[in-house]
């Protein structure tokens, strides 16, 4: 049992990480709603509403207007003039994102009153009729609809209100589902009832502040009202009902004749938003003037809303716009009329998971089976079929699917299986060694191990070249060069603390690290981020790497590289300008990295220039005399040579210091890089 157990150990744990992204999907907490609304702005960014005409001219309360009748809110008698002059052009309806919930304190009567004018010395002003008399004139002649809003506290508006849509149902009670508020706040009574329709403007709660979505039918005080672009869309088409086709789960369509809107259970649709259009907008000082075109308004919708700034009207769409709310509303009325909203189905969400599921499956079982190479081909083709489905039903079914959720099971999954493979490839590479050293004696096993390590250096010596002198059987020195692409290579020099079989097993764990993430292709900050932690994971007792490590492009000369703690980095240019780069990082092996951001790496443009590394033997090795070389004799010996090259250069470095003394002091290891040759750049091309 237990051995199956362990056979079976990566799978057990890939099934218990699939369970809690499952019940975390099922949950929906709200970071995981912010990811899926990234992914439902993401289509409409990409791909907006495109509309050069608008069937909705907004009414617009800008500054423009404030200037002229000062602040808001205005005497009703100017909405009165402005309702007069655009019903001169026979729109479809006119709707008020505005509330008018106290007397007009500008009115005469409420002049009288507030000032205790004796009647005998205004009897002119008492003749003058009400602003909000005026006012309500001009609602009963006109289509018009005043705002309604949902609200959790009681108004001192106690009236009792009603809707004048009337609501005709089919399957079910709809006030099971909808949205409700406990109150409502509106108009007066008298305005209220001499308008045409009451239409809601209550918003969903936004967790990011962002307008996706709203209920086209709420329940205001166990009422039901249409929202205000529904509203409008019903007065303008001259009908009386409104019809809720309910089926098993909730509501399944509005109606109002002769458009037909699918919605969610709950009566909410998710807005299509086109991108503002100036032209939609009119200044209401213009309109209260009558300095616009009187066939603007002929047929349209009309809404009017505020974008000044000082009345906090505004809000933001997915397209990352701040728009005011009254565009909100302006939207939805045109989704209706073009049947261009988007549809969010009950079903997706199971069609999401389960597809998540599946690919996730499929994902981990590959990984460990394939090379890694070849599963994240597998993992970035799963990841690019999940986009081109998302988008792939957005465009042609209006359809919000959310890419979000199943991208995140992916890479989650993923990882978990490459990090699987990674350790099972560790335990194979040490399984394999140990078995090795079994047939040989342990410094010829170690010492013939530590050499099939090594590159073949002789594949890249016309523009890296490096060479190795132990000073025992087997070296604590180490380099390595992988080509990841024809232009690109990955190259490092390190120097394992201490000597002998120990420092050779260390720098075999160094190398089949370095070699399996470079074959990832994974940048060079990634790299040394598992060498690191892995060396650190493998707890080899008071041991640690010097190491330079670098990714070097042929083409460009674009050199990045990572020192940490090594031998400063010696760089010359054709004049024979030296420069030594430090160390900016402690060895490798000694502390573990909690994020990437711990790893500092420098660049540099080496196609003027020769760049050198090399273990502190090569420095602290004895001459002939029995001197150290030290930093100066390095550049005595590049000075000495007549023909600059990464080999010539390795070569003359290792022929001074290994002269043929019994016993070298210390390991010798030394690299150059110089791309000046391009003939090797045309044959890998």
């Amino acid at each position: 049992m237990r051995s199956i157990l362990l056979k079976y150990n990566n799978y057990l744990i890939f099934f218990v990480l699939l369970i809690f992204l499952i019940a975390l999907k099922i949950v929906n907490p709200s970071f995981i709603k912010s990811i899926s609304y990234l992914s439902f702005d993401l289509y409409q960014k990409v791909f907006p509403l495109k509309k050069r005409e608008t069937d909705v001219i907004i009414i617009d309360i800008d500054e423009k207007s404030l200037g002229k009748f000062g602040q808001f809110p205005w005497s009703r008698s100017v909405f009165a003039k402005i309702i007069e002059n655009v019903n001169t052009s026979n729109p479809k309806a006119i709707g008020f994102d505005v509330f008018f919930s106290e007397k007009d304190k500008q009115s005469p009567e409420e002049v009288i009153k507030a000032y205790n004018l004796i009647p005998t010395d205004v009897s002119e002003l008492q003749n003058i009729k009400g602003h909000d008399e005026i006012f309500r004139e001009q609602l009963e002649k006109s289509k018009s609809v005043i705002a309604v809003l949902g609200s959790s506290v009681p108004s001192h508006s106690t009236h009792d209100r009603s809707p004048k849509a009337r609501f005709l149902s089919k399957g079910g009670d709809p006030k099971n589902f909808t949205y409700a508020y406990p109150y409502s706040i509106g108009s007066l009574e008298k305005l209220e009832k001499s308008a045409k329709g009451l239409g809601s403007i209550s918003f969903l709660d936004q967790t990011d502040g962002i307008i996706r979505s709203l209920p086209l039918v709420v329940r205001l005080q166990n009422k039901l009202y249409p929202t205000m672009g529904l509203e409008m869309v019903r007065i303008g088409s001259n009908q009386k009902n409104l019809y809720l086709e309910m089926n098993e789960i909730g509501i399944d369509r509005i109606s109002s004749r002769p458009y037909k809107i699918n919605s969610d259970p709950n009566g909410i649709i998710w807005i299509r938003y086109k991108n503002s259009l100036k032209s939609q907008y009119i200044s209401a000082s213009s309109v209260f003037d009558g300095k616009f075109d009187e066939a603007r308004f002929k047929d349209k919708y009309v809404l009017i809303g505020a974008s000044a700034q000082g009345l906090f009207d505004l809000v933001k769409n997915p397209l990352g716009v701040t728009i005011p709310g009254v565009e909100v509303h302006a939207n939805v009325i045109e989704n209706i009329l073009d049947q261009s909203y988007l549809i969010r189905n009950p079903n997706t969400y199971i069609f999401e998971l389960l597809f998540s599921i599946l690919v996730a499956f499929i994902t981990f079982f590959l990984s460990q089976k394939m090379k890694p190479k070849y599963s994240l081909s597998v993992f970035f083709g799963s990841i690019v079929t999940v986009v081109i489905i998302g988008f792939s039903v957005f465009l042609l079914r209006s359809e919000l699917v959310d890419i979000s959720y199943p991208m995140f099971m992916l890479t989650l999954t993923f990882l978990t299986g490459l990090y699987f493979r990674f350790i099972e490839e560790n335990k194979i590479a040490l399984s394999n060694l140990q078995k090795e050293a079994k047939l040989l004696k342990e410094r010829e096993l170690a010492a013939g191990v530590q050499k099939s390590l090594f590159p073949d250096i002789s594949k890249f010596e016309n523009f890296i070249y490096a060479k190795n002198v132990p000073a025992r059987d087997v070296s604590g020195d180490y380099f390595d060069v992988v080509r990841a692409t024809p232009e690109e290579y990955f190259f490092t020099l390190a120097d394992v603390s201490g000597k002998g079989v120990k420092a050779g097993m260390y720098m075999a764990k160094a190398s089949s690290i370095f070699r399996t993430l470079t074959n990832l292709k994974f940048p060079i900050e990634k790299v040394v981020f598992g060498v690191n932690n892995e060396l650190v994971e493998a707890k080899f007792k008071g041991m640690f790497v010097t190491a330079v490590f670098g990714k070097l492009n042929i083409k460009t000369g674009e050199l990045i590289f990572i020192n940490a703690g090594h031998e400063s980095i010696l760089t010359f240019d054709q004049d024979k300008n030296y420069e030594y780069i430090k160390s900016e990082m402690p060895p490798i092996g000694i502390i573990k990295y909690f994020t990437e951001s711990m790893i500092k790496s420098s660049s540099i443009n080496i196609k003027d220039k020769t760049f050198i590394v090399y273990t502190d033997g090569v420095t602290e090795g004895y001459l002939k005399d029995g001197k150290e070389l030290g930093a100066e004799g390095v550049q005595k010996i590049i000075n000495n040579i007549s023909e600059i090259t990464p080999k010539t250069i390795v070569e003359s470095i290792e022929k001074e210091l290994n002269w043929g003394a019994e016993k070298l002091r210390d390991d010798i290891t030394c690299m150059a890089i110089n791309i000046k040759n391009t003939e090797l750049i045309k044959k890998i091309k």
